[in-house]
């Protein structure tokens, strides 16, 4: 009966929610592996206590929170749409808590590494690659995400400013800052823009493709090029991705006693407590001043060369 329901729910969950293919195929998944669990017999055995014990079976077999809750989340939407098809009078998995998780800290380069891809990047005989160093330093300026790199139009950089226009999630717009270099770095491409657009056309994006269906370059390519580019460097592949590169940006503002409100802007961060991961991140910067400043850091050798005061004196 269960099962039935599921193959109901997941053509609402595409139908109606427009849930990607492959949101489809994972609650599928989970929700099979929830049923098989409980072994249920009729919609009734579904059940709170039923719930709590596949997640307490999941713990013991040493999935991680992150599965957990995902897999709780799946049966969650599927108790919902139990409810409002009133195939089931309470919704048992309603006051269910999900696991905590804890957020792994930020990846992020150093600013060495970050100038060694820009540079490696800029002296390679590849145009493709050339322009890769330009989207680094970009990036790296400015914090955007790499969907709002890859499909910036041309008309959103202000070099009276030095300021580009950003719209992000939601349509939201943010002006961020740009480093003068940067600014003069993207003054420079514009030959080398020319080079990715069709004889006798145009285009208003930043970072045109001569084959993509969208017109700029995609995201996977501009992954795939970073990478290759890592290798060279001497970077492990594992440490770099677009989003990398973002996280470098904010890390290094903050540790560089940026106001966190304003990085906040320019990462376009809805909420304050999204950007608060980057002071987590302990700097060099900020343990050596404990080591030098803090009222303690001289508290022994002070108290060793009054001791040896005190011996001269007896």
């Amino acid at each position: 009966m269960l099962g039935r329901q599921v193959d109901y729910f997941l053509q609402m969950m595409a139908a109606e929610k427009g849930a990607a293919q492959n949101s489809i195929v994972a609650y599928e998944r989970d929700l099979q592996q929830f049923l098989e669990f409980g072994n249920f017999n009729s919609d009734t055995d579904l059940s709170k206590q039923s719930i709590e014990n596949f997640m307490q079976d999941l713990r013991s077999r040493g999935f991680a929170p992150k599965t957990i809750a995902r897999k709780l989340s799946a049966i969650k939407e599927f108790c919902k749409f139990l409810y409002s098809e009133k195939i089931i009078k309470d919704n048992p998995a309603q006051n269910i808590l999900s696991p905590k998780q804890e957020k792994p800290l930020p990846k992020f380069l150093t600013a060495e590494e970050v100038r060694a891809l820009i540079k490696a990047a800029a002296s390679s005989d590849d145009i493709r690659i050339q322009r890769i160093a330009v989207m680094i330093e970009l990036m790296y300026a400015t914090g955007m995400r790499v969907s709002e790199l890859v499909s910036l139009p041309l008309s959103a950089l202000n070099f009276k400013k030095n300021q580009v226009t950003i719209f992000g999630k939601g349509s939201k717009e943010r002006i961020v800052p740009m480093a003068e270099h940067a600014a003069d770095t993207l003054k420079k491409y514009e030959t080398l823009r020319s080079d990715f657009i069709k004889k006798n056309s145009e285009s208003t994006f930043l970072f045109p493709s001569l084959t993509a269906t969208d017109g700029h370059l995609t995201r996977d390519a501009f992954y795939k090029d970073l990478k290759n580019l890592a290798v060279q460097c001497g970077i492990y592949p594992s440490r770099i991705s677009p989003h990398v590169l973002r996280h470098s940006f904010a890390t290094h503002l903050i540790n560089n006693d940026a106001d966190l409100r304003s990085v906040q802007k320019m990462l376009g961060h809805e909420s304050i407590n999204t950007t608060e991961i980057y002071t987590h991140i302990t700097s060099q910067k900020l343990m050596n001043a404990v080591c030098l400043k803090h009222p303690l850091a001289h508290y022994g050798k002070e108290s060793g060369k009054n001791d040896d005061k005190a011996a001269e004196n007896q």
